[in-house]
């Protein structure tokens, strides 16, 4: 039954530009990574790192995030990619492994992998691996938030039936749709429930960060104790198919893993590092407009490129 206040999905998913086809899900995510990279850039640069650095993270982070993404959905669907008949290994086969525009990716393997490039890009630039992510975390909720937006545009990953006044509005002839339940059946809007939830997380991390400021990864300890608890929950909501283990959904039971691991970071990194971050670079590294300043310091040794307020 439609509510008044219910929510509609929804009637486009892309548009044309000539013989272009643009779709609004992408569209949504290619804003949020610009939207973090943008933010995250600053918080680095207050920081100390040099000015720029966020864009080595972010060419292998997103590189990095896509392959892990498709393959986390791959393996977590394997009964849908490698049923019998199918030719997964074809391109030119709709839903190949390989055919990321015919959908299918993992916010979990978009993290996993996305860590993997972030580590690359540490040792490339010499920042650190956990002070990134300090700095990421605020970029890293407003992308998610986004990334939720692109799938309410694509109408799907919806929870159960509700009679809720805000719920969802899913055509009948939607491929999700749950067989046996009568046409107007109205779903739980579980992205409208994770964008809020990563945005009230951005707010009240950023208070704790102000207030404590929580540095050597501890902040990005949280960002996975409050990403994971939301997850958890609203994913146990979803009726969109899903491989189970132990029991549960794989993205329940890694939003429970991602909680077991901030709180692990956490106290560990509260044990070993008591002071405060005086760098965002590795021992051994800096800025290199620093490392100019430094390296040029000895009056003696570079007398000639030092103005001593003498006329010529």
């Amino acid at each position: 039954m439609i509510l008044p206040l219910s929510i509609p999905s929804p009637s486009f998913q892309f548009f044309q530009i000539g013989p272009l086809t643009i779709h609004l899900y992408a569209l949504w995510i290619i804003l949020g990574i610009v939207l973090a990279a943008i933010w995250t850039g600053r918080r680095l640069t207050a920081r100390g790192a040099e000015r720029g650095v966020v864009l080595d993270f972010t060419v292998w982070s997103v590189l990095m995030g896509i392959i892990g993404a498709r393959l986390y959905h791959v393996v977590t669907h394997w009964g849908f990619y490698f049923q019998e008949g199918r030719q997964w290994w074809n391109p030119f086969e709709k839903d190949a492994i390989w055919n990321i525009w015919d959908g299918g990716i993992a916010i979990f393997g978009a993290l996993l992998g996305g860590a993997i490039g972030v580590l690359i890009a540490s040792r490339l630039t010499g920042v650190r691996f956990l002070s990134f992510a300090d700095a990421l975390v605020p970029g890293l909720l407003l992308a998610q938030a986004f990334g939720r937006l692109g799938n309410y545009f694509n109408h799907e990953l919806f929870g159960g039936p509700t009679t809720a006044p805000w719920g969802l509005e899913i055509d009948s002839s939607n491929p999700a749709f749950p067989i046996g339940l009568p046409e107007g059946t109205l779903f739980h809007p579980t992205f409208l429930y994770e964008i809020l939830w990563n945005l009230v997380g951005i707010v009240l991390l950023l208070a704790i960060e102000r207030k404590t400021r929580l540095r050597w990864g501890k902040f990005f300890a949280l960002y996975l104790i409050w990403y994971g608890i939301g997850r958890a929950i609203i994913e146990s909501m979803r009726v969109d198919p899903s491989l189970l283990f132990l029991g549960l959904r794989t993205n329940v039971l890694a939003a429970l893993l991602a909680i077991v691991l901030g709180v692990i970071i956490y106290l560990v990194q509260r044990r070993r590092h008591v002071g405060i971050e005086t760098s965002v670079y590795l021992p051994g590294r800096s800025n290199p407009a620093d490392s100019i300043l430094r390296d040029t310091a000895d009056p003696e040794e570079f007398h000639h490129v030092i103005n001593r307020g003498n006329a010529e």
